[in-house]
């Protein structure tokens, strides 16, 4: 029996399941694409700033280059994976290449609604595939064992905190802390500077927002949502112990409002000086480091806390694939190659500033003298993040579906917003942790119980 044995869903039900977790609210962007045009091609793509960056350098390098025109379709997050999830569905082949994460790429890799790349990468020299880190490869190759996708940037977890306070109270932060030496060091520091709390966590209700970490704790205290043989393990003794320990570290030591405290709440309390720690995204460091920023240079950075496993930072990675359906694939790729690739990066530092490199893909980026003069103080604890991150083997037992701070299948999105909702309220105090578990393990066995039906079918 394989270790990751989930069936391809249908490619209906995968585009039913995607849009209905995944819409959000009208968003903007450009034309419809589908363009006639021989040397032109249509890229959909999230409207993060990394990704306006690249939608302003495309036409005076890129295609001043190669002579490929590109379309783009620009879309807030929730909306263009809606969009996505329809237009790949559908095979119409209106778009060629898209941006999706690491999150989708399996499962429409398993709906065959993208194309593999390896024989553009063997063809590709230039590309350079052996300088992208290799858990973003692993996390972004399917089952088959073929890759469907390139990462444009990355990120992992690391924990952020205040070296000055810590400092002050005679405490020395580990390089790999334990999340019980995290506990202790937040109870030391809380409060010893006026409305200072030891830490930050987010509290705010979304498998994309509380469970991007909690699952991590829940990961290296031993837990999993799900065995190898999909049975729910939601309330289970590990996943409560996780949980238990998270709920009571926010609520004793943690930031004011946390069951409403997502990535943006954290990152504003650690910048304004609210709270002394925060463990979140890698990515976080850039606005922590920016010229800006009044905590610029006070700010230390260590693994992810752990517990019975060796590392426990996530794995996140906008990157880009091609529709099956599309005509111009050698086209998508050259584009592809062009912006997930080195030459990419220098010219985003050449013209705009290393700090806005879209980092956290290659070795070869945290070489780079440039970019480490501008992200000495947290390159190297990204790279160490990122390179750490196991994505098919992130706790203590085999694990049905590839993902670190998700499962890789459709369903984890309204499986882990509703259970969510219910740890988030046992942070508020509505609810014991015990009782959010009790009802959220109904719930993962109804998903586990789909994924057994289907393999015993």
């Amino acid at each position: 029996m394989s270790r990751t044995r989930i069936r391809a869903i249908t490619s209906g039900a995968a585009a039913a399941l995607l849009a209905a977790a995944l819409t959000g609210c009208a968003g903007w962007g450009g034309g419809g694409g589908g363009s006639d045009d021989a040397n032109s091609i249509d890229v959909l793509m999230v409207n993060n700033p990394q990704m306006i960056d690249l939608q302003r350098l495309t036409a005076d390098n890129f295609t001043a280059r190669t002579g490929i025109r590109v379309n783009f379709t620009v879309l807030p997050e929730n909306d263009v994976r809606d969009k996505i999830s329809q237009e790949f569905s559908s095979q119409a082949g209106q778009y060629d290449v898209a941006s999706l994460s690491n999150f989708e790429i399996p499962i429409y890799a398993k709906s065959e609604w993208i194309a593999p790349l390896d024989p553009y990468v063997a063809a590709d020299a230039a590309f350079d595939q052996a300088d992208i880190l290799p858990p973003m490869t692993e996390s972004l190759t399917a089952e088959d064992g073929k890759l469907y996708g390139e990462p444009f940037y990355g990120e992992s977890s690391f924990l952020m905190y205040r070296k000055d306070v810590l400092d002050a109270q005679g405490v020395e932060m580990p390089a790999k802390p334990t999340w019980q030496q995290v506990a202790a060091i937040a109870a030391q520091v809380d409060g010893k500077q006026p409305g200072m709390a030891g830490i930050c966590l987010r509290g705010q209700p979304g498998w994309g927002q509380i469970f991007a970490p909690l699952t991590t704790v829940v990961n290296t205290f031993g837990g999993t949502w799900f065995d190898i043989d999909w049975n729910a393990k939601v309330d289970a003794p590990e996943f409560k112990q996780a949980t238990q320990f998270y709920v009571d570290l926010v609520r004793a030591h943690g930031e004011v409002g946390a069951p409403q405290a997502g990535f943006t709440e954290c990152l504003n309390n650690l910048m304004q000086g609210n709270v002394a720690m925060w463990y979140d995204a890698t990515s976080a460091a850039g606005s922590l480091e920016a010229a800006d920023s009044p905590v610029k240079g006070k700010i230390g950075y260590a693994a992810a806390p752990v517990e019975k496993t060796a590392s426990s930072g996530w794995l996140y990675a906008w990157s880009w694939s091609i529709q099956q359906a599309s005509e111009k694939k050698d086209n998508a790729w050259k584009f592809i190659s062009w912006a997930s690739g080195r030459e990419y990066e220098e010219l985003v530092g050449a013209q705009l500033g290393w700090s806005r490199v879209p980092a956290g893909k290659r070795a070869s980026t945290y070489d780079n003298p440039d970019y480490l003069k501008e992200a000495s103080a947290f390159a190297a604890p990204t790279e160490q993040a990122i390179s750490s991150a196991d994505p098919r083997n992130p706790g203590v037992q085999p694990r049905p579906a590839i993902g670190i701070q998700f499962v890789d299948i459709p369903e984890f999105t309204d499986l882990g917003t509703q259970v969510s909702q219910y740890v988030s309220s046992a942070i508020a105090g509505q609810m014991t942790v015990d009782e959010a578990l009790e009802r959220g393990q109904p719930l993962a066995d109804d998903v586990a119980e789909r994924y057994r039906s289907r393999e015993n079918g």
